[in-house]
């Protein structure tokens, strides 16, 4: 990415493939100045680093660049943000909000013009309800964190995601995280009863609601979950908990066919009356890299099938898993199977889906994250690697992914990522998901990455609804701009 001047002023944001995308009228250099200064003085000098501070901070857990912004912002309660807001909207200052930094679509990322606004220090757990089963936190706290707390109290926070150890919770909310038990417990909306959240211009809109059930007038909260940062930083939020299962199975098996997989599916999922909360699928080439060396993971069974799948039942006990297991192999829908027999074994299969940085090893590879039906995968899988082979002969091509709830991800090498071939592999990847109504992104937004490829999932009238919510609620566009869709400018009174 590179910035390159724009006429009038005009800051142009140039993304890799070439396409400019207009983002906002840069101010004077006084100003910019200007802008720091009143940072400094509401919200005081260790709140609003500058320079080497904000420059030597990397810019993502998978990046290798660093943060470029002309200040990082780091206040400490929802009143800090709302002042820093208000500051920033009275100079017409772009502000992007900084969680752990570890999505994938450059939602987060900044240009030299930015102020970043960063929950780091926004991160206490405030209450916890164990009656209540509900969670107060600050949109800082790290995931493993609330997970661990949770578990103090015998209860479960059900969101979980490989990034756990790094990611915010405020970064799941904007993003809508999905992770692995999505087939039981829903996405991070399912998981939030209520939140705080600050306006580009200092409003605070405090709706931390602890009931299950509220239908009273519209759900505001649903307006800043998953929506990347641009209609309004959350500060706080109230979780709900759910009961801490007093089992938990956990099992690797091999199939043969992928049409025994959704078969296979629906098996367990009824054999296991409603405790299943994971179905994780490796095709073999995944299954394949992350078990031989120099992944540190042993592989539990053969390498010689073509799919495989990690399967959690939470709150099944083994006996219930080994009887739905033993039909499995009567109906012949698996070949191979292993049980967990302890929470180090439980914790070994789990190791190898995670191990994603394998694909990495061996290259520069580009990731994807993708959704559709089930009874799609198949096809759409030949497909993008029938169109791999002709354009990337050689390619590399790892799938796997959350198959229960429709989500694949795709990470691929070509043996370079150059503008161009990057363009060629998006191609490959997204177009054949127009004629299926699948959706460019199933967990981890849309950012810069996927913004050209959105009229793939979206109508127009979809995104023109956007862009109206947008303007509504940030009329000059001041927050994370030009992510996930081009806004275009406010006009009149709102813009005023």
């Amino acid at each position: 990415m590179i910035l390159r001047a724009g006429g009038n002023g005009a800051r142009v944001l140039q993304r890799r493939r070439g396409l400019p995308i207009i983002v906002l009228s840069i101010p004077g250099e006084t100003l910019m100045n200007d802008v720091v200064k009143a940072l400094q003085q509401a919200l005081g000098e260790d709140a609003v680093l500058t320079g080497a501070d904000v420059h030597e901070r990397q810019a993502g857990i998978w990046r290798r660049d660093t943060i470029q912004a002309k200040a990082l912002v780091r206040p400490r309660t929802t009143g800090e943000v709302s002042a820093a807001l208000r500051i920033c909207h009275e100079h017409g200052q772009p502000v992007v909000a900084h969680g752990g930094l570890t999505g994938l679509v450059e939602s987060a990322l900044t240009t030299p013009d930015d102020v970043a606004l960063s929950l780091e220090r926004m991160n206490a757990i405030e209450a916890v309800n164990a009656m209540d089963r509900t969670m107060v936190v600050q949109s800082g706290a790290i995931l493993q964190t609330i997970q661990e707390r949770a578990e103090d109290e015998g209860l479960m926070f059900p969101l979980d995601l490989g990034g756990r150890g790094s990611c915010t919770i405020g970064g799941n909310i904007s993003t809508n995280a999905g992770g692995n038990r999505v087939i039981r417990y829903g996405m991070t909306r399912d998981m939030v009863l209520g939140l705080e959240a600050v306006l580009a211009d200092g409003t605070v809109v405090s709706s931390m609601n602890q009931m299950i059930k509220n239908n009273a007038g519209y759900d505001l909260k649903q307006l800043f979950i998953g929506t990347e940062g641009t209609l309004g930083i959350v500060t706080r939020a109230v979780l709900r908990l759910r009961e801490k299962p007093r089992h938990q199975a956990t099992l690797f098996v091999a199939v043969d066919a992928f049409d025994k997989l959704p078969a296979f599916l629906k098996h367990m999922d009824a054999a296991l009356g409603g405790t299943l909360s994971a179905f994780e699928v490796m095709w073999n080439e995944f299954y394949t890299l992350v078990t031989t060396a120099p992944a540190e993971n042993q592989a539990p069974v053969s390498r010689e099938y073509p799919f495989y799948v990690l399967v959690e039942a939470m709150g099944a006990d083994d006996a219930a898993v080994e009887t739905a297991l033993s039909e499995a192999y009567e109906q012949s829908l698996i070949v191979d199977a292993v049980l967990a027999q302890s929470e180090q074994q439980r914790h070994q299969l789990w190791a190898m889906r995670d191990d994603v940085a394998q694909c990495f090893r061996d290259g520069p590879t580009i990731a994807f994250d993708v959704s559709l039906k089930i009874s799609d995968m198949d096809g759409y899988v030949t497909e993008v690697r029938r169109r791999l082979d002709e354009a990337f002969p050689g390619n590399r091509c790892y799938v796997f992914g959350h198959l229960g709830d429709g989500n694949l991800h795709l990470v691929i090498g070509v043996g370079g990522n150059s503008p161009e071939n990057r363009h060629r592999v998006e191609l490959c990847v997204y177009e054949p998901l127009r004629a299926i109504g699948g959706s460019v992104s199933a967990e981890h937004g849309v950012g810069l990455e996927k913004k050209p490829y959105l009229d793939i999932s979206r109508s127009e009238a979809e995104i023109e609804l956007m862009r109206a919510l947008k303007r509504a609620l940030d009329p000059k566009g001041l927050l994370n701009p030009g992510k996930i869709f081009d806004a275009g400018p406010a006009t009149g009174q709102e813009a005023a």
